[in-house]
């Protein structure tokens, strides 16, 4: 689930079930220039928020079919990427009631008949610890990013790659699903750099991290910057026929593709190493390293025989 953005002011969940008690916190919102919401109840208000996100709920304690507690700690038990301040409006005023409304999931009180210059400075604080809390998942976001991303490419990298591909040969061992991996390996990559320089270098390592994700199926497969200018490609559910085919599509489009760098124009070829794994075939799960030497034999096989071409071996 992707996080929702948060605006300058959130718009506002109202639940309460008293006619009255309705019309003044839509009033105040109105002045105060939220838009918002409208509930009787904490099971509308699972319903709308089900279909709609409110950053901020403004829910009476007591209501009919379910109340404000209640409706605190279903709120707080459902998984989200953002987080939703509540503010509870009462008329009890003792401890117990109010800790037992900040036990549920409450962040904030708000007593009856509500202020609206109360109301006003609790709204201004959930929209600055929602923006905070806003910025914080945007940086841990970034953060996590970093750790599996590949920095010149954007393709996932060699920590990605040790701790997805297990899940991955468990999945398949589990749906009974082949699955294959191709090692790709840019031909004579030693003499861009020596003949152009190692920016040129990047560009090309650009450039096939490019025609190789455009090669397989988005969200699906997944390629992996495995080395210097190799890429690791894993296709989940595709047996050798189809990562054959996947193979030769890759290495069609790099050989295709013309990279022009300040006055220069460069072509590029790839050898390729093709493994593919048939779950029902074996007793026991095969480990990561089996998969990946089988790969890396097929893309030296393809070298020796003149590069640019695709060997494959299922195991």
């Amino acid at each position: 689930m992707q996080p929702h953005p948060i605006p300058n002011k959130n718009r506002v969940l109202v639940v309460e079930d008293d006619p009255l008690a309705r019309e003044f916190l839509k009033l105040y919102l109105d002045q105060e220039g939220y838009s918002y919401g409208v509930a009787t109840n904490g099971k509308e208000a699972l319903e709308l928020c089900s279909k709609e996100f409110y950053p901020i709920i403004i829910t009476d304690r007591i209501m009919p079919e379910m109340g404000g507690i209640e409706l605190c700690r279903a709120i707080r038990e459902r998984q989200s990427d953002n987080y939703i301040y509540i503010i509870m409006i009462t008329s009890m005023n003792s401890s117990d009631d109010l800790l037992e409304g900040l036990a549920a999931g409450a962040d904030e009180y708000l007593f009856k008949p509500v202020n609206q210059a109360e109301l006003s400075m609790r709204l201004k604080s959930a929209n600055r610890i929602l923006t905070l809390e806003s910025n914080l998942q945007h940086k841990i976001r970034m953060v996590e990013e970093l750790t599996i991303r590949d920095h010149l490419t954007r393709v996932y990298n060699r920590n990605y790659m040790d701790l997805h591909l297990t899940n991955e040969i468990k999945r398949a061992y589990r749906y009974e699903h082949p699955l294959s991996v191709i090692m790709v390996d840019i031909d004579h990559f030693k003499r861009v750099n020596d003949t152009y320089g190692h920016q040129a270098g990047d560009e090309a390592i650009r450039s096939c991290a490019e025609c190789i994700c455009r090669s397989v199926r988005d969200s699906v497969d997944w390629v992996v910057r495995y080395g210097g200018e190799e890429f690791m490609v894993v296709l989940p559910e595709t047996d050798s026929h189809g990562s054959l085919v996947v193979a030769e599509r890759i290495r069609t489009k790099i050989a295709a593709k013309k990279i022009e760098y300040h006055t220069h124009t460069l072509g590029l070829t790839v050898s390729l190493g093709v493994a593919t794994m048939v779950p029902s075939d074996f007793q026991h799960p095969l480990s990561p390293d089996v998969l990946l030497r089988a790969a890396d034999q097929c893309l030296y096989q393809a070298k020796h025989a003149g590069r640019n071409r695709v060997f494959s071996i299922q195991i």
